[in-house]
Order: C-alpha cells, then structure tokens, then sequence
C-alpha cells in the first residue's frame, strides 16, 4: 500500500476562512476550491498554507480579473475537472475522472457517465438552512484508487439562527430589514454584510422593489426564487 495523498476540496467561502477549516487545510498537500472565494485575502491565506488550484465564480469581481473559469489537472495520478457551476462545464468524459464544482451551497456526490461529481458545499457564512461543509479526498500513491471524505462542521458551537432568523426561513422579516436599509440608501454590499446574508439575495430583493412599484415585503418573497435560494432541486 502506497502513500496516501490528502487534497482539501471547498468552495463558496464567500469571504470567510473559518479557523476550523485552516487547521483541516494544513493537513493537505493541495488545495482545490471550487469558486466563489470572494477576497483576495482568503486565496492568499490558502496559499500559504498549500498549493491552490482555483476557478473564478460568479461572486469573484474584478480582483479576480483573469482568474481562470474552468481547469483541467492531474494530482497523484487523478484527473480532475473544476468548474463553479456545474451546468457551465465541458468536460470530456474520457479524460476525466472528478469533477469538481461549486454554486449551490449545498453538498453533493454522484456518478454520471463514469464520472464521479463533487460538490463540496459552503464553508464560508452559513445560508438559510444549509449545512457548513468540505471535503477531502484521499488519493493512494501508486494504486490511484481514491475516496471522499465528507466534512460536515456544523456542530462547531455555531448558531444556526443567524442574525435575523435566516435559517428558519424567515423570509419576510429580512426582506423587510433589506427594504428599509435601502431606503436609507446603504449598498447591496453593506446590507449583506449586517444582516449575515447572501449579496444575491439582497440584490434580488432590491431588483424586485424596484421593478414593481408599490409591491410590499410578502409580495417581494412571493415573486422570489425560493427553491433556488435554498438550493433545492437545481443550482441557483
């Protein structure tokens, strides 16, 4: 039996590198995440940790100018495929093995076509409901037979509620607080930042204020994208 390489998977940590989650990144030898990163802080972090191999995703603005959207590599023999929303890749079966993705926040495994798919979730600030979660993946030297590991932290000590009760769902009293903070003229970022939510999703409430006029906090949640906001079914 060979060596057995560890390689950190994540994605979406929307700015946050939680300490739990460094001290899982310094057991590996390699670092792969799956997009989203949010600062250029966080990818600096990493990298003085273990190689990274990342791709740009939606969230990634202009400091990550010509960061790479998609990326074909081999690590101890595994042929990997990365990609922040899966539905975006192109990858060729035939040369691939993992597939490794981002976007939903929400932790996935399974085989399509002989390749294998992995969506580590979100290890960054928790959304809504879901889980805080990455992976590692453990590629023996030699043989090139691997296995994922699921890691689930949120059984850190950490409140589930949120600021404002995100996490049971409590859709309305947060798009009434985004309503108000806008009116008083702060930005999309800063009202995501207070409340401990998603830049989307308060982008998605001020969009639909401001496309249909007079429309009150139940009638915005009524035209939302529910499902996708709480990742069920398909990617947002």
């Amino acid at each position: 039996m060979g060596k057995n390489h560890r390689i950190a998977v994540l994605s979406d940590t929307h700015g946050l590198l939680r300490p739990e989650v460094v001290q899982i990144l310094k057991t590996c030898e390699a670092i792969l995440h799956g997009g989203d990163i949010d600062s250029r802080g966080v990818l600096d972090e990493m990298e003085r940790i273990a190689p990274v191999y990342a791709v740009r995703g939606n969230g990634d603005k202009e400091w990550a100018e010509g960061m790479a959207e998609e990326l074909e590599i081999t690590l101890f023999g595994l042929r990997i495929y990365m990609i922040h929303n899966r539905k975006a890749g192109k990858w060729n079966p035939e040369k691939t093995d993992l597939v490794i993705c981002g976007h939903s926040h929400k932790y996935e495994e399974k085989t399509m076509d002989g390749v294998h798919f992995l969506n580590p979730g979100s290890c960054g600030p928790r959304r809504f409901r879901l889980p805080v979660t990455m992976a590692v993946l453990e590629v023996e030297e030699g043989t090139g037979s691997w296995n994922i590991e699921k890691i689930d932290l949120a059984g850190k000590k950490e409140s589930a509620a949120g600021p404002i009760g995100l996490a049971e769902g409590n859709l309305k009293q947060a798009v009434e607080i985004i309503l108000k903070e806008m009116k008083a003229g702060r930005k999309v970022e800063a009202i995501a930042a207070g409340l401990g939510a998603e830049r989307e999703f308060v982008e998605q409430v001020c969009r639909i204020y401001v496309t249909h006029p007079g429309v009150d906090a139940q009638g915005i949640v009524n035209k939302m994208e529910v499902s996708a906001l709480f990742g069920h079914d398909r990617e947002h």
